[in-house]
């Protein structure tokens, strides 16, 4: 945080604040820019920022660079949603969900089942399936690691808390592993000690994998929707498809989201004119002005690049964000989107700056809808996935 000392030396030898007012004083403007810019405050309790006694005497007790980043990260998690982080991070902080999780769960009943397992992950490879039940992290009972992570909070536990907090806690710290007990279909409580993903060695490798079989072609895009070298990629494997082949877009291992160029560069090879594909709400600009803004994203045709037949589009809990998008986006185009629930992350994430400070916050600042106004975090795929039309390994 280069910035903020500098300003820290010359405002004591001036005598005028002291470096410890000017960190608290960051910390306030943390409050203030998630009060301020955070699209869905009407998803909290109240629709406002959670306070409490503990965040409360915790944001007036910082005084340094590393005090303002641990109640950052306390002020994100309070609003429960997986699209909210902070800039800067600790070596043991949680791991960000989805990005750095195996396990979706979800609350059913009393129960916390698995509702997806990653592939190539520590969890599938310990034999965790969809339907077991989440018993006990580190030995905890679940329902009281998750009562004490709000606790650490001073907040109480909503149905959204729940799920927010079994789903961290199962991803866990970042630096270490993870001690998970379940209980599968058959009844069996198991207890297993899994890498966290963060060990996982990521290889840059393609943007994209492609293979096909006599029937159908598979592109699956491999977690780089961010990476502009996905649209050369893509385009080189759409210029070698075959008209017979019947084409399938594979977004199931999209978890960390990305741009709407590389959106755009997708969708525009299926339109011959400017067609929408999602709809952005800007609650911001009604708070500080009245008055509501709202428009329609446009995807365009590229020169020379064009398929007739829509693709099928695959998807799934590591579908997010910006794989998110194209998902609504072919859906609007009339295209099949097959698989289960995605992500379900809110809206589009904008970099804040909090105070003058280097530390950033990443907030969603706009509601992304589909075009005919459903919350794209609601949006329900077509139907589960045909595993015969997914030749091979991609």
């Amino acid at each position: 945080m280069k910035r903020v000392l500098l300003v820290l030396v010359a405002a004591a030898c001036l005598g005028a604040t002291s470096p410890q007012n000017e960190f608290s004083e960051a910390a306030r403007d943390i409050d203030t820019t998630i009060a301020n810019g955070y699209a869905y405050l009407d998803k909290l309790p109240d629709e406002r920022l959670p306070q409490s006694e503990v965040l409360s005497k915790e944001r007036d007790a910082v005084h340094d660079t590393r005090s303002l980043l641990a109640y950052a990260e306390k002020r994100i998690a309070s609003l429960a949603d997986h699209h909210a982080m902070t800039g800067s991070s600790f070596s043991d902080s949680w791991a960000v969900v989805p990005t750095y999780a195996d396990l979706w769960i979800v609350k059913e009943g009393d129960r916390y089942v698995v509702d997806a397992v990653r592939e190539a992950s520590p969890a599938e490879a310990a034999g965790i399936s969809t339907g077991d039940t989440i018993i006990a992290v580190d030995r905890k009972p679940i329902d009281r690691a998750i009562s004490e992570f709000w606790g650490e909070l001073g907040l109480s536990t909503t149905p959204a808390r729940v799920e927010y907090a079994a789903r961290v806690l199962v991803a866990g710290r970042r630096d270490r592993p993870r001690r998970i007990t379940i209980r599968d279909l058959s009844g069996e409580d198991r207890e297993l000690v899994l890498h966290s993903m963060y060990d996982q060695k990521l290889e840059a490798g393609s943007p994209i994998n492609v293979c096909s079989n006599e029937e159908y072609t598979v592109v699956r895009f491999n977690n780089r929707l961010g990476d502009f070298a996905t649209i050369s990629a893509f385009d080189q494997a759409m210029r070698a498809l075959s008209n017979e082949s019947t084409l399938i877009l594979d977004l199931r291992d999209t978890p960390s989201g990305g741009n709407t160029t590389v959106a755009r560069g997708i969708l525009g090879w299926f339109v011959t004119q400017p067609r929408g594909y999602q709809i952005h709400n800007r609650p911001v600009e009604e708070r500080q002005t009245g008055i509501s803004r709202q428009w329609i994203e446009q995807v365009l045709p590229r020169a020379g690049m064009y398929r007739s037949e829509l693709p099928i589009v695959l998807v799934g809990r590591w579908t997010g964000s910006m794989g998110e998008g194209i998902a609504i986006g072919f859906a609007a185009m009339g295209a099949e989107v097959r698989g289960t629930m995605m992500a379900g992350l809110n809206g589009s994430v904008d970099d804040l700056r909090v105070g003058d400070t280097d530390l950033f916050v990443k907030l969603p600042t706009e509601r992304l809808m589909t075009l005919s106004g459903l919350p794209r975090e609601l949006f329900v795929p077509d139907g589960p996935i045909d595993v015969d039309q997914v030749p091979g390994s991609c």
